[in-house]
């Protein structure tokens, strides 16, 4: 989970207008920065109240996130049982899910200081990777990669990978279980129940 704190914290932001000249380092970048001055002001309060802070890290995602890619890369191959009603669905208690686990991660973070790796061009238009790493105290650092796509004119991030394990497709086998076993009703059920238990 420690290592995870930092991928949430540099890809958070506040809902502000992303021009398409802002490319996808100076968003991290910019947003990193938005987020940590919140954090920092107010971390006893989210401490104690931890909806304050689900509802901090559900209005700076929202903007710079695309919960439906993510969503597909969780599901997998499943992604073709999915009906029209149930996507939604899914897609709300995915976001919810990823909300409520990393929010708390928020507060663990150190400061640990942040390398941002020179970009390297995309072999495919409208698409993104910023490279960084995470130093770490007595250790190697932990490189972070996050996935962007160029939508109607801003960056939206659709995947992460923490040393080269996809955040979103670590769902998958579980996702993937539940809709064997249980149907996806099932796994709307599981991930309900989660999300209510948090």
């Amino acid at each position: 989970m420690k290592i995870l704190t930092g991928v949430l914290l540099y890809l958070l932001g506040s809902q502000i207008s992303i021009a398409v000249e802002q490319n996808p380092e100076q968003l991290i970048r910019k947003t990193a920065e938005q987020v940590l001055m919140q954090i920092k002001a107010n971390a006893e309060l989210y401490r104690a109240d931890p909806a304050k802070l689900y509802a901090l890290v559900d209005e700076v995602v929202l903007p710079h996130f695309n919960f439906e890619k993510m969503t597909e890369l969780a599901l997998g191959r499943n992604k073709d049982k999915i009906s029209a009603e149930q996507k939604p669905i899914i897609v709300k208690e995915f976001r919810i899910l990823l909300v409520r686990t990393y929010g708390k991660a928020l507060l663990e973070f150190n400061d640990q200081e942040i390398i941002y790796l020179p970009m390297t061009p995309s072999s495919k238009e409208g698409y993104a990777t910023v490279k960084t790493e995470i130093q770490q105290a007595g250790g190697f650092p932990i490189p972070l990669n996050y996935k962007l796509r160029l939508e109607a004119g801003s960056w939206k991030v659709y995947d992460i990978s923490v040393d080269d394990v996809s955040l979103v497709t670590n769902y998958r086998s579980s996702f993937s279980r539940q809709i064997r076993k249980n149907g996806v009703d099932g796994l709307i059920k599981t991930l309900r129940e989660r999300n209510q238990a948090e």
